[in-house]
């Protein structure tokens, strides 16, 4: 398994790059953030892939963060999702954008996708809403709260009251950061429910 590549940007089209590793060039299928994160022709670049084989084709994908290839993996493991599409959603958003919308249930974000339609949206945010809190947090998205304490019992209790995992977290996470570390449960609840519904 290839997993990354580091050499000099050899050539590049509409959506691949060729990179020259000791002088043996790797064709990898990019999205165009990833592009044009690489730099220019000649210069040094370092993109971290994914290797996808099937019947009749070996193919490999290329990204300018493991985070990205992380996000490219969970898209493609949904029923309808090719890398194509998955290549799409990370060329139209970033992955802050993607891992935010799938936390709080915004299938019209991933929709703006090309080749994505609402169907296919929602089906994208609703398998992924509980496993866009366990990749690398973005800006804006909750980390894992620690096991045990009040932080945990105010998700417990928001994820009582009808909330998705990621939204309940996100939500304490930001009244954490409102209220302080040593905040008490009641009030760390009272302050998540307002950002959880706001």
């Amino acid at each position: 398994m290839i997993a990354k590549l580091k050499g000099l940007l050899d050539e590049t089209g509409a959506d691949w790059a060729v990179i020259d590793v000791a002088g043996v060039g790797y064709l990898v299928h990019c999205s165009s953030k990833t592009l044009a994160a690489l730099g220019e022709t000649g210069e040094g670049c370092t993109v971290f892939t994914d290797l996808q084989v099937s019947e009749n084709d070996m193919r490999l994908l290329g990204f300018a963060t493991a985070g990205e290839r992380d996000w490219f993996r969970l898209l493609t493991q949904v029923q309808g999702v090719g890398s194509k599409v998955a290549l799409a959603i990370l060329s139209a958003l970033s992955t802050e954008d993607v891992q935010r919308a799938c936390a709080s249930g915004d299938a019209a974000t991933i929709a703006r996708a090309q080749g994505v339609g609402p169907k296919l949206a929602s089906r994208i945010v609703n398998e992924l809403a509980d496993k866009a809190g366990a990749l690398p947090t973005a800006p804006g998205v909750a980390a894992a709260l620690p096991r045990g304490g009040a932080s945990a019992d105010a998700v417990s209790a928001l994820q009582n009251l009808g909330f998705k995992p990621a939204i309940a977290a996100a939500a304490v996470s930001r009244a954490i950061d409102e209220l302080g570390e040593g905040a008490a449960e009641g009030d760390l609840i009272r302050v998540a429910l307002k950002r959880a519904a706001g």
